[in-house]
């Protein structure tokens, strides 16, 4: 089979597995088959640069930070909805509705209430043209790299019509937990709910930071009128392969929309993704502009509000977490309380800034919701119940876990331990590094790394490794027979050969680096020996150097490596055997060897796309210009700051022609 042969049916094959997997949440294949489909699809676009498309499934993370935020307005407002939160008010509204059109000749349509962040994203000739926050309704921001990553919006559709789609970008329970347990251990703070998670990420600026986070999107409406009711637009929606939530309900009146909206509310908690209400909109597209909008609602549409369940506990104690970083979490610790379906004893406080304006004492009543439903929080203080003789909590000016003193940097809400063998913090950090996105140690959960610690029998990642000779001391602990412990042990067996440096540079949590920067890094030295081999000053130069890796993540990876501490602790991981290696990626050998290009402007295609030409060609691809860069690439619409770089460092300056010349030799 010719390349350009199996690269489409490799980018056909791809996106049906997405498609089953995001959208119709029906995989054929396991995650590993996905993986070999992916890396051949590399693999072939590496050694034929010419095939790679903006369409291609590598296309979809970009391999830099956008430079700013671009503002779009929207052809068509993205209005908000007005707000119903009990049976009278939807009723009013359905009176209006009737009053306004004169008739009780319409439909509604019932879907829910999706908690995430709108977007809306436009399709132009079959391809994924933009993707534009809603912002003020009016103006919002281009995040068009940052859809991409998203794996159900498909790349192409079947649709030649220009189509702008608005939807909710949602993040699955499931995932912001993985997501929490990472942060917490690099001693971050957690999510507060899916919702600011999903909005975050959509407004990053490195679609690369995007992409971690699992976005997910479902279409809800289509601006253009292709179609006579929103019910049929549902349903072309769903035909085109994109994502929808499919849960609609076509109501011929207010009584069956009522009656969706207590069907809807009984199921929700099983759904996957965050739900706030039901929208009650009124179907046919014409009816909609009779009745018209308001300066700030459509008169056709309401949204029903479920209210957000919450308890009331009386605090017992507040102390704080350590993180893996340091970083103190204060915690309220509870009266056990039943809240949407688990028992809550324990509720973030989040920072001592919040401890301090919520004014949070020892013996309050306080409110308590789940953000998002999964994170307990306290809302409010019921301060007529406040006992007397309370006091405001005081921050800790010692580690709760090693005593040492805290301090805190006049940039951050956080205090922290900076004794960097503090048992809290080397707990954080061993769970840390054995979860599924680092070395996947998976029978290694908190309980049992809090026991190992607490042994000294792990003070470091590196002890994780030389567990085995401590058998004997592992079947006395709690919980742990013969069959457990040999479990345990060969978990970590698997991982001591079967990891990748990415993965381990990953669950070293080197401040600044996450996966993605991993991965490059990896590539370029290949082994954990390699990078103790490198000095530090060498380290930083050249990461400097590595498209993809900013000057601030190369001065940490520097410093982390130059740490007599750290490197004990990866010698430690060496000489327990642990193979940690990537296929390192050479530069190719050609016409452009030894020279170093910066691409800038717009060009005739893609600027990933002739990266991979110049880097095929033997050229290195650097982010800005800088000492060492042989040439700026320059399309339309240059900035006057690479200009001027270029200028200062004797860059000269090409236009795409002359850069196909020198690929030519």
């Amino acid at each position: 089979m010719k390349p350009a042969e199996r690269h489409a049916e490799l980018c056909a094959e791809i996106a049906r597995h997405d498609y089953l997997y995001y959208v119709r949440d029906a995989p054929e294949i396991s995650d590993r088959q996905y993986d070999r489909l992916f890396q051949e699809l590399k693999d072939l676009e590496r050694a034929h640069p010419e095939l790679v498309q903006p369409s291609s499934p590598t296309q979809r993370v970009g391999e830099r930070p956008r430079q700013g935020v671009v503002k779009v307005e929207h052809e068509h407002p993205m209005f908000s909805l007005d707000n119903s939160y009990d049976e009278d008010e939807l009723r009013e509204f359905d009176r209006r509705v009737r009053d306004g059109l004169g008739h009780a000749g319409y439909s509604y349509v019932a879907e829910p209430k999706l908690d995430g962040a709108s977007i809306e994203t436009i399709f132009d000739g079959g391809a994924l043209h933009l993707g534009v926050t809603r912002g003020d309704g009016r103006v919002g921001e281009d995040v068009t790299d940052n859809v991409r990553t998203i794996r159900a919006v498909p790349l192409t559709i079947d649709e030649p019509r220009k189509l702008t789609l608005r939807g909710e970008v949602v993040i699955y329970r499931r995932d912001l937990d993985a997501m929490n347990d990472k942060r917490v251990a690099r001693g971050e703070e957690p999510f507060a709910n899916p919702r600011n998670a999903a909005a975050g990420a959509l407004r990053l600026l490195d679609s690369r930071e995007a992409a971690e986070r699992q976005l997910r999107v479902f279409y809800y409406d289509i601006v253009e009128r292709h179609y006579e009711t929103h019910a049929q637009a549902l349903d072309a929606i769903d035909r085109l392969g994109l994502p929808s939530h499919k849960l609609h309900r076509l109501c011929k009146d207010v009584d069956e929309v009522l009656g969706f909206v207590h069907d809807f509310d009984a199921r929700r908690s099983s759904l996957p993704y965050e739900t706030d209400g039901v929208v009650v909109k009124v179907n046919e597209l014409a009816l909609r502009d009779e009745l018209g909008t308001t300066a700030r609602f459509p008169r056709w549409a309401i949204a029903f509000k479920f209210e957000a369940e919450r308890a009331l506990t009386k605090v017992l104690s507040i102390t704080a977490d350590v993180g893996r970083t340091g970083a103190l979490t204060p915690v309220a610790n509870l009266e056990p309380v039943q809240l949407s379906g688990t028992v809550v004893s324990r509720a973030s406080l989040h920072n001592i800034d919040y401890v301090e304006e919520k004014d949070v004492r020892v013996g309050d009543t306080v409110s308590i919701e789940k953000a998002g439903e999964i994170i307990p929080q306290v809302i409010s203080v019921q301060l007529e119940s406040r006992p007397r003789g309370t006091r405001r909590w005081k921050p800790p000016e010692h580690c709760p876990i090693c005593e040492t003193p805290v301090e805190r940097a006049e940039d951050e809400a956080a205090l922290r331990c900076i004794n960097g063998r503090c048992p809290g913090r080397v707990k954080a950090g061993i769970f840390y590094f054995t979860r599924r996105g680092a070395m996947d140690v998976d029978r290694l959960g908190k309980a049992l790394v809090e026991q190992l610690v607490d042994r000294e029998l792990l003070r470091d990642v590196g002890d994780i490794f030389g567990l085995k000779e401590h058998r004997e001391t592992l079947l006395g602990l709690e919980r742990m027979g013969e069959k457990s412990v040999d479990n345990v042990l060969e978990a970590i067996d698997r991982a001591r050969t079967g990891r990748s440096l990415s993965q381990l540079l990953t669950g070293l949590g080197i401040p600044l680096v996450g996966t993605v920067a991993a991965q490059l890094i990896a590539e370029r030295y290949g082994t954990l020996q390699a990078l103790l081999d490198t000095p530090a000053e060498t380290i930083a130069e050249q990461l400097d150097q590595l498209h993809g890796i900013g000057p601030k993540i190369a001065e940490s990876v520097a410093a982390y490596f130059g740490d007599e501490v750290n490197r004990e602790v990866a010698r430690k991981l060496i000489a327990h055997g642990v193979v940690a290696e990537q296929q390192v990626v050479e530069a190719a050998e050609g016409p452009l060897s030894g020279s170093a290009f910066c691409v800038t402007g717009t060009l005739s295609e893609p600027r990933d796309a002739i990266h991979e030409k110049i880097r095929a060609a033997g050229g290195e691809v650097h982010r800005s210009v800088k000492k060492g860069t042989t040439y700026l690439v320059a399309g339309a619409k240059v900035g006057a700051s690479k200009l001027k770089s270029a200028d200062r460092h004797g860059t000269e300056v090409i236009d795409e022609e002359k850069l196909a010349a020198l690929i030519a030799g």
